[in-house]
């Protein structure tokens, strides 16, 4: 069974037009929180006869420390090897059992762990869960198994990514204070050294009952889960609040560069990454929509301007939901017979052309119809649904927020856009980086 690690998971922006009756509403998801702090939202859906539980933990790399950069993602592994009444092996045997299927992420906000389940399996997953959230076994033996599994992750995925390669140097260079500056996997030698105690510290803090927020999607019933939710997770007790992330990332003075070599890159790759806001600011809408008008199909502007005239091979966007101010990424890979700085230029003057001359109405409207695509394809399943809930009861304050999208993008205009590609997509806040199989020789 593969675990996913999604450090560039991407997020659909959703988008719901008036006419969408059928679709579920605000009014569908009941939710309930128990005395130590958790809180359960339930969305009855009995399309079929299944169910998943959605249980999204408020950890992620931003809240690490050097030292034990990549602790977050180390607990995705560790969560599936033993705790009190389900020994090693057992949560996945016991699962498949049952007839359900698990899979787990971790970003930089967060960590998520995703069950699919018959429904009268419902009261096992409970207490499959309840089981690791409150007596991970924290081995000796299993850890340094599982220490040697990361590193190997880490180190196999830094050669197979050119993105990972260059990402990660980005980031060390876009941001000189905030945690976001290391990459979600971690540091090498932070990942040799965690100790017992960090671990054991971590799962108490971070793997708390009020740390965390439960969305079943599915074939059940409210009052079934609360029963099951008081009678598995309510004697878990709680912790006291993890600290909070206090440091703020000071604004960028200037373009910043950073070349990356790596023998086995067959064309230059570049990067661009430009600081912008949380996304629960008010700029979230019209960036997200700026990201799609960029490299959303083959109509997209960078599309057209680069790969259609084999400047690039590829070239995409990528903005990450993230709790505070993070980076909006560019990327293009050259085409055999284009030089890097030929690249630039021409990823510079897309850009550019937007901030000096907008977009147009079609191309908005064109990008907004996709979005509204997107949110069918994602809400026609209860998993498109449990993680579409869970994620903006997270990321925009209440899942209400949800059902607030639509008259939120129906809003954004062509001034929007034009408006943040300026406010953001500016020379001096961007931090741009090269990964070339050759040495750097600009002198």
């Amino acid at each position: 069974m593969n675990r996913i690690l999604l450090t560039l998971a991407s997020f659909t922006g959703l988008f719901l037009s008036c006419q969408t009756a059928s679709a579920t509403t605000a009014d569908d998801i009941k939710s309930f929180t128990l005395d130590n702090g958790m809180k359960i939202m339930v969305l009855e859906d009995s399309s079929i006869p299944n169910a998943n539980m959605y249980l999204f933990w408020n950890v992620g790399s931003r809240n690490e420390v050097p030292g034990i950069t990549g602790i977050s993602h180390f607990f995705e592994h560790m969560m599936f090897n033993g705790a009190e009444k389900y020994g090693p092996k057992m949560f996945d045997r016991t699962m498949e059992a049952a007839g359900g299927a698990n899979n787990a992420y971790t970003t930089e906000n967060v960590t998520v762990y995703t069950n699919w389940f018959p429904t009268d399996s419902m009261e096992v997953i409970f207490d499959l869960e309840a089981d690791r959230i409150a007596n991970l076994d924290i081995d000796e033996k299993m850890v340094e198994s599982e220490r040697g599994v990361v590193i190997s992750e880490r180190t196999t995925g830094l050669e197979n990514s050119n993105w990972r390669t260059l990402q990660e140097e980005v980031k060390g260079v876009a941001f000189r204070a905030h945690p976001y500056s290391w990459s979600v996997i971690g540091h090498e030698s932070d990942i040799e050294a965690w100790t017992l105690d960090d671990l054991v510290q971590y799962h108490r803090t971070y793997y708390a009952p009020n740390n965390g927020v439960v969305v079943m999607a599915g074939d059940v019933k409210y009052e079934e889960v609360k029963r099951l939710a008081e009678k598995y997770f309510g004697p878990i007790p709680a912790q006291a609040p993890p600290k909070e992330v206090k440091t703020v990332e000071p604004p960028q003075k200037g373009e910043r560069r950073v070349y990356v070599q790596k023998a086995s890159v067959s064309t230059p790759n570049i990067m661009f990454a430009y600081h912008v806001p949380a996304t629960s600011h008010e700029d979230f809408y019209a960036l997200d929509m700026l990201s799609s008008i960029l490299s959303q199909g083959n109509s997209s502007r960078l599309y057209q301007a680069m790969v259609e005239k084999q400047i690039a091979l590829e070239a995409q966007t990528y903005m990450p939901l993230a709790f505070d101010p993070n980076l909006f990424y560019v990327m293009a890979v050259a085409d055999p017979k284009t030089p890097v700085d030929d690249l630039e230029k021409a990823l510079i003057s897309v850009i550019n052309d937007i901030s000096e001359n907008g977009v147009s109405a079609e191309e908005l409207e064109k990008v907004k119809n996709l979005k509204l695509m997107e949110f069918y394809r994602d809400m026609e399943t209860i998993n498109g649904k449990a993680n579409t809930v869970g994620t903006y009861e997270l990321f925009f304050d209440s899942y209400a927020d949800l059902f607030n999208a639509p008259e939120a993008y129906a809003k954004v205009s062509v001034e929007d856009i034009q408006r943040v590609a300026q406010t953001y997509l500016r020379k001096s806040n961007r931090t741009v980086g090269v990964l070339a199989a050759e040495e750097d020789t600009d002198k």
